[in-house]
C-alpha cells in the first residue's frame, strides 16, 4: 500500500509555491503540464500561422461539432472503462458509476499526481482535447471532421441511452 502521508514541507510546498496550501497540491507538476500544453499548442498555432493554414473564421457549426466531440472525448479519456489502462499508472480505482464509466482518484506525488488529476477531470482535460481537435481542424480538416463527427454521434447516442433508461424506469 502506498504511503500517502505528507510531511510539512510536502503540504506547504517548496520554493515559490511555499504557503499556497496546507494540503499536498502538486503545483510544480501542474506548472509542468501547463508548460507542455502551452508549448505544444503554441507551437502548433505558430506552425499554422507560418504555413498560412489558419482559417479566416471558424463556423458556428464547427464550434458546435468540435464542442460536442470535445465533451465526449474528455468523458472517454477521463471516465471510460476502456481507457482505464492509460489512467491506471496515475490513479486509484474507486467504483463503477454506471454507463461504462468509473470513479477514480489521483495517486502519488508531484508530476504523477498532477497527471492523475488531469486524467480524472473532464473539465481539466477539455482544453487539451479541444486544442488537439482545433490543431487537427487546421492541419487535416477532413479527417478531423470525421473523427469529431464520430464522437459527436456517440455523444448523441449516449444521451438517447440515458433518456431511454430514464423513461423505462418510469
Amino acid at each position: 500500500m502506498e504511503d500517502t502521508s505528507a510531511t510539512t514541507s510536502d503540504r506547504i510546498g517548496d520554493g515559490p509555491f511555499q504557503g499556497y496550501s496546507e494540503e499536498h497540491t502538486p503545483l510544480a507538476g501542474y506548472a509542468a503540464l501547463l508548460g507542455i500544453f502551452t508549448g505544444v499548442f503554441g507551437g502548433l498555432l505558430a506552425a499554422g500561422i507560418v504555413a498560412d493554414r489558419l482559417p479566416r473564421r471558424i463556423s458556428a457549426g464547427d464550434i458546435i461539432l468540435l464542442g460536442v466531440a470535445t465533451h465526449k472525448l474528455t468523458r472517454v479519456i477521463t471516465k471510460d472503462w476502456v481507457t482505464a489502462p492509460i489512467r491506471a499508472p496515475f490513479v486509484r480505482y474507486e467504483e463503477s458509476t454506471g454507463g461504462g464509466e468509473v470513479r477514480e482518484s489521483a495517486r502519488g506525488r508531484g508530476l504523477r499526481k498532477a497527471v492523475g488529476d488531469l486524467l480524472t477531470c473532464p473539465f481539466c482535460t477539455g482544453p487539451w482535447v479541444a486544442g488537439a481537435l482545433m490543431a487537427g481542424r487546421i492541419a487535416m480538416p477532413r479527417a478531423t471532421r470525421v473523427v469529431a463527427s464520430t464522437f459527436a454521434v456517440v455523444a448523441v447516442s449516449d444521451g438517447l441511452h440515458q433518456l431511454y433508461d430514464t423513461l423505462k424506469k418510469e
